[in-house]
C-alpha cells in the first residue's frame, strides 16, 4: 500500500494547473477586453487608450479566473458630463445610459449581438463574453453603477475594496484563498451548483479566517476542501456582506443539497487519501470537480 497522504499535493497541484487559463486563452481574453475599452475611450474621451478610464473587476480583477473561459468583467468610468447629460432626461435614465453604451459598442462590433443586462452591457464574443459595467466615479473612490429595475437608480460599487478583501486573505493564507476559490468555482460549474461566484469568494475568505490550517501547503488541500464544504453546507438562509459597501446578501437554500453531497464525497476522499488509496480517492474527487482533478497521480 502507498504511504498516507502521498498523493494529495501532486493531485491538487495538477488540478490547479489544469484549471488555469492557457497562455492563448489569457491572451485572447486580454485582446477582447482591450478592444472594448479602446472603443469606449475613443467615443467618450477621444483617446486611443485600451486601459484608461477603466479597470478589470470580477474574476480577472481578483485573479481567480478559471478554465474553461467564462466572462471578463470590465468597469468603464463614463465622463461626469455624460452622467449630467442623462440626469437632465426623464424616464429610466440608467436604462437609457446603458442603451447609449450598447449602441457605441454595437457600432464598433456590428456582427456581435450586444445587449444590456442589469448593470452591465454584454458583448458575447465567441471565445469570451465581456460584461461591461458603465460607472460614475464618486469622491470616495467608490462608483455608482446602473440599476434599471423600478424606474432606474444608481447603486454603490467598491471594486477596490472587493479586490483587497481577496488579496489580503490570499497574502495571509500563503496563496490558499485564490486557490480555494478557483477550485470551488470548478465544483460550481461541474455540479451545476446554483451558488454565485461572488458568494463563493466571500465564503472562502470567511472560512480561511477561522481555519486552523489556513496557511499550510497543498498537502492540506484535501482537508481544506472537505472543511470548507462542511463550513458552507449549513450557511443557507444566512447573510453575506459586500466589502466596501456592507450591502447584505441573503443566501437561499437552493445549493444546500449539492454542498451536502460534495461534503460527503470529500469526507470519503480524505479517508482514502489517509489510507494511501490513490485511485479510490481520485474517483471521489472527480465526483466533485470533474476530470480536471486527476483520478490517479
Amino acid at each position: 500500500m502507498s504511504q498516507p497522504y502521498e498523493f494529495v499535493a501532486r493531485r491538487f497541484d495538477r488540478f490547479l494547473d489544469n484549471i488555469k487559463l492557457t497562455t492563448s486563452q489569457a491572451s485572447d481574453g486580454e485582446t477582447k477586453h482591450k478592444n472594448v475599452r479602446s472603443a469606449l475611450n475613443s467615443h467618450y474621451y477621444s483617446s486611443a487608450s485600451d486601459s484608461a478610464n477603466s479597470r478589470l473587476v470580477g474574476s480577472w480583477g481578483k485573479s481567480v479566473r478559471v478554465r474553461p473561459p467564462r466572462d471578463v468583467d470590465v468597469l468603464f468610468q463614463i465622463p461626469y458630463e455624460t452622467y449630467q447629460r442623462f440626469e437632465k432626461r426623464t424616464g429610466n435614465k440608467q436604462s437609457q445610459l446603458l442603451q447609449e453604451v450598447r449602441d457605441v459598442l454595437q457600432a464598433r462590433f456590428p456582427s456581435t449581438a450586444i445587449k444590456g443586462d442589469g448593470p452591465a452591457v454584454i458583448i458575447p464574443f465567441l471565445s469570451f463574453k465581456i460584461e461591461l459595467v458603465p460607472a460614475v466615479e464618486l469622491k470616495t473612490g467608490q462608483f455608482w453603477i446602473c440599476t434599471t429595475k423600478n424606474g432606474g437608480s444608481y447603486k454603490t460599487f467598491d471594486p477596490l475594496a472587493e479586490q483587497e478583501h481577496v488579496r489580503s486573505s490570499d497574502q495571509r493564507s500563503n496563496g490558499n484563498t485564490r486557490a480555494l476559490i478557483r477550485m470551488m468555482k470548478t465544483w460550481q460549474a461541474c455540479c451545476n451548483v446554483p451558488l454565485k461566484s461572488f458568494h463563493i469568494e466571500l465564503l472562502a475568505v470567511k472560512f480561511l479566517a477561522q481555519w486552523a490550517n489556513f496557511d499550510k501547503s497543498t498537502v492540506y488541500y484535501d482537508w481544506m476542501v472537505r472543511d470548507l464544504l462542511a463550513y458552507i453546507k449549513d450557511k443557507d438562509w444566512t447573510y453575506l456582506y459586500v466589502p466596501g459597501t456592507n450591502e447584505s446578501m441573503l443566501l437561499d437554500g437552493s445549493w444546500k443539497s449539492k454542498a451536502e453531497s460534495a461534503h460527503a464525497r470529500a469526507v470519503k476522499a480524505c479517508e482514502y487519501e489517509a489510507e494511501g488509496y490513490n485511485y479510490l480517492a481520485g474517483e471521489q474527487w472527480q465526483k466533485i470537480f470533474g476530470t480536471e482533478i486527476p483520478e490517479g497521480v
